[in-house]
């Protein structure tokens, strides 16, 4: 399970607003291995966690590259998943090294062959110079991409916006922060941290159950938060990213270290887009 709230302005009114604010969670098993956020190696280019898992190395769930390219991923809630479905944190990185093709096309190409993986909602996106855009698809839902307009949005593990308890009130929570603009930047992604570490559970909520077949009640119930803590599964990371109208990149994360829940570790990155 996985959360994702963003406000995309593409053209925004003020030289101090920002094109993009992301705030994401990253939830998994505390055993999978993964490798906290970096630019890959000799790549300085691409900067994302990496999946360690064998079979799935080097697949991620969350990147941007330095030329304004991004990328987000989450799993879509079902019961019984294909054990042989491809890995789907390439959907990510296959986007962020393809220098030529852009955000709507790669999900036309991917949504031929959506039938290769289990379900999954995925983000992508350009900042460009002239123009931003932004596009989803989900392969439980509409066979065709869609491009996003201005807005804010929350994803979780249904379709867009879908109105889960969870999503609805981290949505809220989310729009009364971004629309604060007395926040300085550190004042900005300490809030959106709050909202990321929210630990409320959001239960009953029959919508979120209905996806539940193969999940116990009390999975259920500690997937309701928008921080999901259980024992041996929950939040690992949270990520924010920050684009300002200059194409100045902010990239917070902050990670769970270990397998201990007591134990976080935040690293930040800061850069220009090259575009």
């Amino acid at each position: 399970m996985c959360i994702i709230f963003f406000k995309f302005d593409p053209r925004p009114a003020s030289k101090s607003a920002y094109r993009l604010i992301l705030a994401a969670n990253r939830d998994e098993f505390y055993s999978r291995p993964s490798k906290a956020a970096d630019f890959w190696g000799s790549n300085t280019e691409i900067l994302s966690g990496l999946d360690l898992e064998c079979g799935k190395e080097g697949g991620s769930w969350l990147g941007i590259s330095k030329r304004g390219k991004l990328a987000v991923i989450t799993n879509y809630m079902e019961g019984r998943p294909n054990p042989d479905a491809q890995g789907r944190g390439f959907l990510v990185c296959n986007y962020l090294t393809d220098k030529d093709v852009d955000s709507y096309s790669y999900l036309k190409k991917v949504s031929a062959e959506s039938h290769l993986y289990n379900g999954f909602n995925l983000l992508t996106a350009e900042f460009k110079a002239k123009q931003d855009s932004m596009c989803y698809y989900g392969n439980r839902g509409s066979p065709e991409p869609i491009h996003l307009k201005p807005g804010i949005y929350g994803l979780s593990n249904s379709l867009l916006d879908a109105p889960w308890r969870k999503l609805l009130r981290g949505k809220s929570h989310f729009t009364s922060v971004v629309s604060d603009q007395s926040l300085s930047c550190d004042g900005l992604l300490q809030e959106l941290l709050n909202v990321l570490n929210n630990e409320e559970l959001n239960t009953p909520d029959p919508l979120h159950e209905s996806h539940g077949e193969g999940y116990s009640k009390s999975e259920i119930e500690a997937h309701s938060a928008v921080f999901v803590r259980s024992r041996h599964y929950g939040t690992r990371t949270n990520t924010i990213i920050l684009i300002d109208a200059e194409g100045n990149v902010t990239f917070t994360e902050r990670t769970m270290l270990d397998c201990d829940q007591s134990k976080w570790s935040t690293s930040s990155f800061q850069f220009k887009l090259q575009v």
